[in-house]
């Protein structure tokens, strides 16, 4: 994920975390507690909606939570977390966006070099979030860091993340991509979500997010599914970018010599939907 203007460092949010959370670190994990709440202050950052860091208290809703396969050749291969340093930006219309990412069941010192590379990657491209597909690695990883600045705020990282519930409140985010670059619009989602994941050792955690850490999730989220930014905006944001998201499909073929495998001139028109799935 991108925001539309970069330097968030300069604004001086900070993590209220749950009490019975040790003191911050570079990386952050839950390795220890079943349940926390990340959240960040009231205090409006300059390039978002001031609704967008409300963190006052909203009703939920439950969700089904996504199961994940139990057959071992439906979990990622040693062959799918293969990877050539230094990673490269996946831009759309690239197939591996809309491709199926696999689970992961290897919590090994590789996993841990995707991890750092992936980091690398986003800090280098001026991103806060980064999922494993934006790198043509189709596995259910995530990292992100809301600052955006090596050294500053908290690295997280979330393997195989699920959704058990989402507040009922919504806010507006202007949002940009690093697969889509240069193309900003905004963006309605739920303010707050209750999640489960895997740490970078493979324990199970379960936290709440809200606000910028929680839009940040639910943006690298879609990616694990298959869904891209454009298709949870309104018809009205959508035409801001079209002429770029067309820009982008031809700037594919011109570089790869094959056809763009999706067309934003094709795309329905449709009501667009608030959560998880896609519109």
């Amino acid at each position: 994920m991108h925001t539309s203007s970069r330097p968030l460092h300069h604004h001086p949010f900070q993590w209220n975390q749950h009490p019975s959370l040790s003191s911050p670190s570079s990386r952050l994990s839950f390795p220890n507690y079943s349940v926390s709440t990340l959240l960040i202050s009231s205090n409006p950052l300059p390039t978002l909606h001031s609704a967008a860091v409300k963190t006052t208290a909203t009703k939920v809703l439950a969700m089904a939570k996504r199961s994940f396969p139990t057959k071992d050749n439906d979990f990622a291969s040693s062959a799918d977390l293969q990877f050539e340093s230094p990673l490269k930006i996946v831009e759309y219309p690239d197939p591996r966006l809309r491709a199926k990412n696999k689970p992961i069941d290897k919590f090994d010192d590789n996993l841990k070099k995707l991890v750092d590379e992936m980091f690398d990657v986003m800090y280098k491209t001026e991103g806060i979030g980064l999922a494993a597909p934006q790198v043509g690695i189709n596995v259910q990883l995530m990292v992100f860091n809301p600052v955006g600045e090596r050294g500053e705020g908290e690295e997280i990282v979330l393997i195989n993340p699920r959704v058990s519930k989402h507040s009922q409140k919504t806010t507006l985010f202007n949002e940009g991509c690093l697969s889509f670059p240069g193309l900003y619009a905004d963006v309605q989602r739920p303010e707050s979500v209750k999640i489960d994941a895997n740490d970078i050792r493979g324990s199970r955690f379960t936290v709440t997010l809200s606000g910028l850490p929680a839009r940040v999730f639910q943006h690298e989220f879609d990616h694990l599914q298959g869904i891209l930014f454009f298709e949870k905006m309104t018809d009205e944001e959508l035409d801001k970018i079209r002429d770029g998201l067309q820009g982008l499909e031809t700037k594919y073929e011109k570089s790869t010599g094959l056809p763009r495998p999706e067309k934003i001139e094709t795309r329905k028109r449709s009501k667009t939907g608030v959560g998880f799935g896609k519109s």
